[in-house]
């Protein structure tokens, strides 16, 4: 028996939703006790949609100085962090506010860490230290996906070897606040729709698929989430400018990411990690590759650990039979449904890698990883090669 885990949630993110939220920014912050800031901020579209002219109006109004570091790319990169840390320490800054989704968010959480630290800003990312200090950041959020405005996590990618790893931290580089205005997110194109929408669900799918038993509320939690993105979904890729369904995605992605989900529970992570060498060999979108992997994950996983694959199909796609292999086999057909009925491709081929490497991408996820990965039902290389041959 498992019992649910002990645990520690501490999510001290100040969140404003709404409409006009960003207008909030300056002074909160100056609540979190920043007085010259760096906006770090991606390719443009922020810039040419008035919204960091925006943001910055409204932290010169708090008395806030600042200073602009654009180009973020998305699956974000370390010469760009080494960049912007430089940056940081000649400008004299002590708060970074991000202003777009994952790639921004984590680019500004590396460069807040790197600022105090002496050494090498990738030893926190390889393991090798532990952030111990960083400056204070905010967000304001124009992408719904990859839920980074509301946890410790970052995920950048070492250019030497495309080494794409993850950073977590439990506190030191959670966002001291959010700001989460639905309308922002009206103009973003169907296909980024999407591939937040899979980041987000796959974001909940890594700790729903637990082996910790007897943790039914944050099950129900989890389910919860997913069926109201699969039900939102919907409308907001045949209705861009639909407020509600806007909002409800926008609030999804951050609640899948915060932490709450997996409290009390073992999680799992795969999915992302074999994603993760996909997107840094191919330069796929994070969430679009999310859609190939995870149905491919789940498909190995009906035929040698079932159980909650199952439990996912009857409870979040309503599947009728006591077989938990059939259970399991029809949710993920359901599943990739759903992904290819908002656009999604679910196949290497649809996602523009029609022959993969599989040789180097289990090379390398091993590499990072170690000869055994996962939580759920840990794996060998041999296992995650047939995991991608699944999802030829």
């Amino acid at each position: 028996m498992r019992f649910m885990n002990n645990f520690s949630f501490y999510s001290p993110t100040h969140y404003v939703f709404g409409r006009g939220a960003e207008e909030q920014v300056g002074e909160l912050t100056k609540a979190m006790g920043a007085h010259r800031v760096m906006i770090v901020y991606g390719m443009g579209s922020a810039v040419r949609s008035g919204l960091i002219e925006r943001v910055k109006d409204s932290l010169k109004s708090a008395g806030i100085k600042t200073v602009e570091f654009g180009g973020v790319q998305p699956n974000p990169i370390d010469t760009k962090v080494y960049e912007g840390i430089g940056m940081a320490r000649a400008e004299k800054i002590d708060g970074l506010v991000a202003v777009g989704g994952g790639s921004a968010i984590d680019t500004a959480k590396a460069i807040a860490c790197g600022v105090p630290y002496n050494g090498d800003f990738w030893d926190f990312y390889c393991g090798k230290k532990t952030v111990k200090e960083a400056l204070p950041l905010g967000v304001v959020l124009t992408i719904p996906a990859a839920g980074s405005e509301g946890s410790g996590n970052s995920v950048i990618t070492k250019v030497e070897g495309l080494h794409k790893l993850s950073l977590r931290t439990e506190s030191a580089l959670r966002p001291k606040f959010a700001c989460l205005n639905p309308e922002i997110t009206f103009t973003l194109p169907p296909y980024q729709t999407a591939s937040g929408i899979a980041d987000m669900m796959a974001h909940i799918f890594e700790r729903y698929f637990s082996q910790t038993e007897n943790v039914e509320v944050t099950d129900r939690l989890a389910e919860g989430l997913l069926k109201a993105i699969i039900e939102e979904a919907p409308k907001v890729i045949a209705n861009p400018t639909d407020y509600d369904a806007r909002a409800n995605i926008l609030w999804s992605g951050t609640l899948a990411h915060n932490g709450l989900c997996g409290t009390g529970r073992a999680e799992d992570w795969v999915s992302h990690f074999m994603e993760h060498e996909v997107s840094a060999v191919y330069g796929v979108t994070h969430g679009a590759g999310l859609a190939v992997i995870t149905p491919a994950w789940m498909t190995y996983m009906a035929e040698h650990c079932p159980a909650k694959i199952a439990q996912f199909g009857r409870r979040v796609f309503g599947i009728d039979t006591v077989n938990d292999r059939e259970a399991a086999l029809q949710g993920i057909g359901r599943l990739r449904n759903f992904f290819s009925s908002i656009g999604l491709p679910v196949t290497f081929e649809q996602l523009g890698v029609p022959d993969p490497d599989i040789d180097l991408l289990v090379a390398k996820l091993h590499e990072n990883k170690g000869a055994r990965i996962g939580g759920y039902y840990p794996l060998t290389s041999a296992e995650t090669a047939e995991i991608y041959r699944l999802a030829l």
